[in-house]
């Protein structure tokens, strides 16, 4: 998992509340077994003005011209503004996958739906709750200058505006220190790669019969 540490990119507003996983990913993309390949279909239903299956080349599509993230002004946004309960619906991790496949590293909003929120952690992405009037502010900020940046700092665990202006959020100790070092689940397993061994080695001598394949 890429690890989060500073972070500085453009921001997209996503004005709208409720945003819901099958929105984010629509369930026609979750047939694929790998967890890759899930960006080009991010929103797949807003940002094309034609219905999406797997498999498709993007560049055959029909691009919704007004939709956010298909304006000029926002290219390259890896920071997405959203409003109250984003992420809420299904649990899929599918979700949080699509965000960060196609490029964002942080989302902003005053709440979310506390699974896509888990699932965000897990898969390197952070969401950051801020208080709904300073989201307001925010959004008024983006509309009014085009690349509009905010630099994010887990570890001082602020947002610095453009003028220096700096925004405290809290976030979980651990789910922080996660971040911070790119761990996911397994990653955090692994640290205990020795200790696994060790304890493997140690059934086996007092077991050796798992070792042994069975036949029929």
């Amino acid at each position: 998992m890429q690890k989060f540490t500073v972070h500085k990119g453009i921001v997209a507003p996503m004005d709208r509340e409720n945003v819901d996983t099958d929105a984010i990913i629509p369930k026609q993309f979750l047939k694929s077994i790998r967890k890759t390949g899930f960006g080009p279909n991010l929103f797949d239903e807003w940002r094309y003005l034609d219905h999406g299956e797997p498999g498709q080349d993007p560049a055959s599509r029909k691009p919704n011209p007004d939709f956010v993230l298909n304006l000029p002004r926002y290219a390259g946004a890896s920071v997405l503004l959203a409003r109250k309960n984003f992420g809420c619906g299904s649990s899929r991790e599918h979700a949080p996958w699509a965000l960060d496949q196609f490029g964002f590293r942080a989302i902003i909003a005053p709440s979310f739906a506390d699974i896509f929120f888990n699932n965000s952690f897990k898969n390197g992405l952070l969401p950051i709750v801020l208080p709904e009037s300073t989201v307001a502010q925010l959004f008024d900020a983006v509309l009014a200058f085009p690349g509009y940046q905010l630099t994010i700092d887990l570890e001082r665990q602020v947002i610095v505006r453009p003028q220096g202006e700096e925004i405290p959020f809290e976030v979980n100790a651990f789910r922080k220190y996660c971040l911070l070092n790119g761990l996911d689940d397994i990653g955090l397993t692994l640290r205990h790669a020795d200790k696994i061994k060790l304890f493997e080695a140690e059934r086996l001598a007092q077991k050796p019969w798992l070792a042994q394949t069975m036949i029929g």
